[in-house]
């Protein structure tokens, strides 16, 4: 039997870099992965999400490119070679993190893995069993797309995300059932591409997570783009006919659809690998875990979509961190006040830390600066002036507790903001700190301003 210091059951974003973050610190690890390296992340979900988002982006541009004075001719989209991009692209950072693994010395065993004892690991393979002694465990396994029975799910008619990426004709029509943000995403995918897209959604608004002026600048897009949205609706019955998919309301309404694609819920992958066996407690099918990502049982941590926490790849990569820093003996905790994240619609969404709508919820005090697309000269040269920039701050120490972004970048310029809220940095620090011109971060800086109702280009500003 081969002795390791830590196996991480699961490769994914959360998996493989606690491994080779364990490595680096001079540790004997093994992964154990049953599927393709980087997990849902890299194989099913963002990645090659966002490759098909930048060949909507590109077909979208292409369409407005006589508004630049280029002549493009007549536009096509063919979604198969698309998709044949998209698996290249996610082909190359897959075996860029088999090689990961390999110049940093993790053994990867391939096969199903699943605890049998305290300290001991066995692999099913193709080829038989393997067991490996294991001072420590990470838990890796990831989510999966829910099967809910209600919704008749065939892969083929009724589609979840997973089928969803794989198509090679763009459906007619599209109903997507959920309006939270992976349906919002794969709205503007195949809206963008040519589909009719119908989203149904049971809260009353889509994207119920964000602020109010978040959500208006998406659903104008989303209507100009011709996507219908029904919220506040519950779906009764989805089945296949011959005429297509049809879906019934309970509130009475029937669509009938090409296609049908299902985005809501998650179940985690906890099932058939010995959490029993060594009496690690589950919760709703996930693995709760403190802030130093241990579960209940001494010895075994957990990371990742499994804890049922935050279900976002870069989550899982800083949790396994540290969890590899406890594991060997350091004390190390999971902060999770500056968590950035981006939502792929067009325009992009960002957020890190509080949204003004939580701030209201939870009766916070604030000063809220908010700067538009509209009114920034690189904005405008690029021909991207919808949205805004929105910077949340303490009235009583000038602290930065959020930021939200909606616009083109939205995702690569929260990146600017996040250090300053980790940190608890001051307004004056975005706005002391010079931006080069003409760039989009330099709506962030005026947001700022607008804070202390100085912002140079907004109208009407505050004194």
């Amino acid at each position: 039997m081969k002795e390791f210091d830590i196996v991480v059951l699961g490769g994914g974003p959360g998996g493989y870099v606690a491994a080779i973050r364990a490595a680096q610190r001079g540790a004997k690890v093994a992964v154990v992965e049953r599927d393709k390296l980087g997990g849902t992340c890299l194989n099913r979900g963002c990645i090659p999400s966002k490759a098909l988002y930048y060949s909507a982006l590109t077909l979208a541009t292409a369409k407005r490119a006589p508004e630049f004075g280029v002549d493009v001719g007549t536009v096509t989209f063919d979604l198969k070679r698309a998709v044949e991009r998209k698996d290249e692209v996610v082909g190359k950072l897959v075996s860029g993190v088999e090689q990961l693994l390999k110049g940093n010395a993790c053994e990867l065993i391939r096969g199903d893995g699943s605890i049998e004892a305290p300290g001991k690991v066995l692999v099913k393979k193709p080829d038989g069993t393997e067991e490996l002694g294991a001072k420590k465990i990470i838990i890796a396994t990831g989510s999966e797309p829910a099967m809910i029975p209600a919704f008749n799910i065939d892969r083929e008619n009724i589609l979840t995300s997973t089928e969803a990426l794989e198509l090679k004709k763009v459906p007619e029509s599209l109903l997507i059932i959920g309006g939270g943000v992976m349906g919002c995403e794969f709205a503007t995918l195949f809206a963008r591409f040519g589909s009719k897209v119908t989203i149904v959604e049971l809260l009353p608004t889509i994207l119920s997570t964000e602020d109010k002026q978040t959500v208006r600048v998406i659903a104008k897009g989303f209507k100009e783009l011709g996507v219908d949205i029904h919220t506040g609706v519950h779906v009764e019955k989805v089945e296949v006919t011959e005429e297509g998919v049809k879906t019934t309301l309970a509130e009475g309404n029937e669509f009938t659809t090409e296609k049908v694609l299902v985005t809501i819920g998650r179940s985690y992958n906890t099932g058939g690998i010995g959490l029993e066996n060594i009496g690690v407690n589950l919760d709703k099918g996930r693995v709760p875990v403190n802030e130093k990502m241990e579960t209940n049982v001494e010895g075994v941590y957990a990371i990742g979509d499994v804890t049922g926490q935050w279900l976002l790849a870069h989550v899982a990569s800083t949790e396994g961190g540290v969890a590899v820093s406890n594991a060997l003996g350091e004390t190390a905790r999971m902060d999770y006040s500056a968590i950035p994240a981006g939502i792929f619609t067009d325009p992009e969404i960002a957020v890190v830390g509080l949204r003004e709508k939580d701030a209201k919820e939870k009766g916070i005090d604030v000063k809220v600066g908010r700067f538009p697309y509209a009114a920034s000269g690189k904005a405008l040269a690029m021909g991207e002036t919808e949205g805004f920039v929105q910077v949340i701050a303490d009235p009583g120490n000038d602290r930065i507790l959020g930021c939200t972004i909606v616009g083109a970048h939205a995702t690569d310029l929260v990146g600017e903001v996040a250090p300053a809220v980790k940190f608890g940095a001051k307004v004056r620090v975005l706005i002391e700190t010079v931006h080069a011109h003409p760039t989009l971060p330099e709506i962030v800086l005026e947001a700022a301003e607008d804070v202390h109702g100085v912002a140079v280009h907004k109208v009407g500003r505050r004194k």
